[in-house]
């Protein structure tokens, strides 16, 4: 058997991607499965090269042996043209974030939606889907609202700042989902929906690091609602601590992305992921940056 049929090689091409957390947990994971995989961030801004380049990075990548690449921001829609194959649901949210690289062709999917889709299930698993509120229409939005009506939400409310990106994707969502109702609502209207939904997502940048708060007025929620945000950054948002201490079931944001990576990791190695295991290994990482977060102004201070 060759060398290459023994170990497995990965990337993931984008903008920014050297702090991933995604390529030490496809290591650890095959490493407690006894297959040998490297996988290595090819970040287009210390490669000094244009999003359109990821066409010729995906041939660099076959030529240099690679089995699979992870896709993210700014090339999961330009990366279509420059595929032979996309799975149903990629081409339906016409967003790639995995590729296949097998016998010199490539085939595109989107583990984004079902990361998601694994995380409601796995960490929400008795979640009423009959109404729901999604903030966040973008383009992580798009996937999780995909995922929201494949799992069987009826009415789904779409609140974005943005009335005409809300409103566009309302109306493509209903087109592939004839079934569900997909409304486009503005912020301003929280008032009045919040008290006929299930459940929450939230799909903005709100609760980072880099953008702390709240994405609504907390008044807004109640304790028979779930709660869902897909910020992981830090792990325990203000909106899920909030959200937990009036008496709602929440979910956070490294369920889902332990779902997308545990899914890549499926599709790459032939080869299924625990994903307990993973998300025991996700959450190790996400408290040694914090760790390390908390020691940086001690540090500054003694001049190191």
């Amino acid at each position: 058997m060759s060398n290459r049929a023994e170990s497995v090689l990965v990337g993931l091409i984008g903008e920014g991607v050297m702090p991933s957390l995604t390529p030490p947990m496809h290591e650890r994971e095959a490493d407690v499965q006894g297959l040998r995989l490297l996988y290595r961030p090819l970040d287009l801004l210390e490669l000094a090269l244009p999003a359109t380049a990821v066409g010729d990075l995906l041939t660099a990548a076959h030529r240099m042996g690679f089995n699979g690449l992870n896709i993210t921001h700014p090339c999961k829609q330009l990366v279509l043209e420059h595929l032979d194959e996309i799975s149903d649901d990629a081409r339906r949210l016409g967003a790639v974030n995995t590729v296949l690289i097998q016998d010199g062709r490539f085939t595109g999917h989107n583990t984004d939606f079902s990361g998601f889709g694994s995380a409601l299930a796995d960490g929400l698993p008795n979640a009423k889907l009959d109404r729901v509120v999604q903030l966040g229409a973008g383009g992580a939005g798009s996937a999780v609202a995909y995922s929201l009506l494949k799992a069987g939400v009826s009415t789904l409310n779409l609140v974005d700042m943005d009335p005409a990106r809300a409103a566009e994707r309302a109306a493509e969502l209903g087109g592939l989902f004839p079934q569900a109702t997909v409304t486009a609502h503005a912020p301003g209207e929280l008032g009045d929906i919040m008290p006929l939904a299930d459940g929450l997502v939230h799909c903005t940048p709100i609760g980072m690091a880099a953008h702390p708060g709240l994405p609504l007025d907390i008044e807004l929620l109640e304790p028979r609602q779930w709660v869902a945000d897909i910020v992981y950054r830090p792990i325990e948002t203000q909106l899920v601590r909030e959200a937990r201490a009036k008496g709602c079931d929440v979910l956070d944001g490294g369920r889902m992305a332990v779902g997308q990576a545990a899914d890549a990791f499926q599709l790459i190695t032939g080869r299924e992921a625990d994903r307990e295991r993973m998300r025991a290994h996700f959450l190790e990482l996400i408290a040694v940056e914090d760790a390390a977060a908390s020691l940086t102004p001690e540090l500054t201070k003694a001049g190191h």
